[in-house]
């Protein structure tokens, strides 16, 4: 049975499985992962979920204000082990019904290109690829989608 927490940044699980995500984004991205990684400073998500098997921690999620209107979805992750099971269609859909619960109409997000299954998980998600926004608007390899939570 997969168990959702919402927490912060601080929450240590977090804080673990966040530095797996960046070991495994240091392969994927490459030369370009310290582009990416100065705009992942966990320290300014205030809304983070993880997810439990059996007590352990396997997978997290966070958000953070866009907008008025919009948040960012960042910091997604599955332990290697945990992908396919849905855990991460799990958090998603958390952190979309938090944002909804503070008055949020839609969610934005960047991946990169290189990271085949993120971009395939959020078609699969209903997000739509959109111009890219923010600091990624000239980065060749990110691809940047948004879903209006209705």
């Amino acid at each position: 049975m997969i168990e959702l927490i919402r927490a912060n940044s601080e929450h240590i699980d977090f804080v673990d499985l966040v530095k797996q995500l960046d070991d495994y984004l240091k392969i994927i991205d490459g030369n370009d992962h310290d582009f990416y990684h100065q705009f992942n400073n966990i320290d300014v998500l205030k809304n983070t979920i993880i997810a439990y098997s059996n007590n352990k921690p396997v997978g997290c999620g966070a958000f953070k204000k866009f907008d008025e209107n919009s948040v960012e979805i960042k910091r997604m992750y599955t332990i290697p082990e945990e992908r396919s099971s849905g855990i991460a269609s799990k958090i998603l859909i958390e952190l979309e019904v938090w944002a909804k619960e503070l008055n949020f109409n839609s969610c934005i997000l960047e991946t990169g290109k290189r990271q085949v299954e993120a971009v395939n998980f959020y078609k699969k998600n209903n997000y739509k690829i959109i111009p890219n926004f923010g600091q990624y608007k000239n980065i060749q390899n990110s691809l940047c989608f948004k879903k209006e939570l209705t």
